[in-house]
């Protein structure tokens, strides 16, 4: 299990190894086609940022060569924002006295049906709050099998599983899974979770092997930027992607860097913040170290942003995106998790792609492919 790695990886020596990166370090791995983590630190330090244009040439080019000129696009539907977490960070934690939603069958029917008619999406990312006493795997298992009359590429983003949980939703047509580490930090993970099945770090961590082990098509990986130095968070995740490309090699991966925005209501404040700049690098970074990895950009992020990197580094977008439980038909003034951003309409976010030179791909899966898998 990862965790049994990432234990004898210190963050505090790791932070002070980026922050001691030089010049000759960044060309050393500019100049390599196939780096290490080691070289993946000198392209995040602040030493690497005067060679950003030549990052982005280099992010291009390998995107290009992998995946085209294409934009894989999905949406995602919250179906419930009950929650037994405490994280201090989160509008669903347990604390916020607030009405709790959980969507009948009925009503998850109704937001596919609205989803349907905003474009032709074909990949849906189902997300729960942490709640399985209330909506635990046979609730998101139902989801699924509701979906598959509209949807042929099913993920999920719900608190992490067992092995044989994992596999369960795989034969209920589960196609990939997104998890948030939040923070690689374990000395300060507690004080974002204190309380709640997610403050155990471990068993969250671990979360990734028992994906891998129940032979999970796709696994989305990402850091919560604005807990602890970023640079050091994205390198215990390209840590992480090393060690479950090598252990679960038949995987597909993604990756995502979801940046906390200041609250306007005096709610908690991220205590670092990544720049624009700062976020291309880092996808940058990623690319050139990882040519196969997907890349994903969620409406946190501005529309001018979204654009700009579509050309350069980013392969998956979301576009009118709800993240309130039955937003998009149901209940479309409950509680968000996070505000939007970027808040054009699908076929907004199509145009201004082919604007750039990009091809939208609403559909790249399809549910049968994963069943003859299984069946091998």
């Amino acid at each position: 299990m990862f965790y049994d790695v990432i234990k004898n990886i210190g963050w505090d020596e790791t932070t002070e190894k980026i922050m001691r990166k030089t010049d000759a370090d960044v060309r050393r791995a500019l100049a390599k086609r196939h780096l290490s983590v080691d070289d993946f630190m000198a392209l995040v330090s602040p030493a690497a940022d005067k060679y950003l244009e030549q990052m982005a040439r280099l992010s291009r080019m390998y995107t290009r060569e992998r995946f085209g000129k294409t934009i894989n696009m999905f949406i995602p539907i919250y179906i419930t924002n009950s929650c037994a977490n405490s994280c201090v960070y989160c509008g669903f934690h347990v604390q916020n006295k607030m009405p709790r939603t959980i969507l009948t069958e009925e009503e998850i029917v109704r937001e596919y049906q609205a989803i349907k008619k905003l474009g032709p999406f074909d990949n849906l990312l189902v997300l729960t709050g942490e709640n399985p006493a209330k909506a635990g795997v046979d609730y998101i298992a139902r989801a699924l099998d509701l979906a598959k009359p509209y949807f042929n590429n099913l993920q999920i983003e719900v608190m992490p599983l067992a092995t044989d949980d994992y596999a369960k939703l795989r034969r209920h047509g589960l196609n990939g899974v997104i998890c948030f580490q939040e923070t690689y930090n374990e000395a300060r993970y507690k004080v974002y979770h204190p309380r709640g099945p997610k403050s155990n770090y471990e068993w969250r961590l671990n979360g990734y092997d028992r994906m891998g082990q129940a032979g999970v098509h796709k696994i989305g990986m990402g850091a919560l930027i604005g807990l602890e130095d970023w640079r050091t968070e994205v390198t215990m995740m390209a840590y992480h992607l090393r060690y479950l490309e090598k252990t679960y090699w038949r995987t597909q991966y993604s990756v995502n860097f979801p940046r906390m925005r200041r609250a306007e209501n005096g709610g908690f404040q991220p205590n670092v913040e990544m720049t624009d700049r700062e976020l291309a690098q880092v996808t940058f970074a990623m690319r050139i170290f990882d040519h196969d990895v997907d890349i994903s950009y969620s409406t946190r992020e501005t529309p001018e942003v979204r654009n700009n990197m579509a050309t350069l580094g980013v392969t998956t977008m979301s576009a009118e995106s709800h993240t309130d439980p039955g937003g998009y038909a149901c209940y479309p003034n409950a509680l968000e998790q996070f505000h939007v951003s970027d808040e054009r309409t699908a076929r907004e976010v199509e145009r201004d792609l082919k604007a750039v030179g990009m091809e939208p791909v609403w559909k790249n899966w399809d549910a049968s492919f994963d069943r003859v898998e299984m069946a091998v």
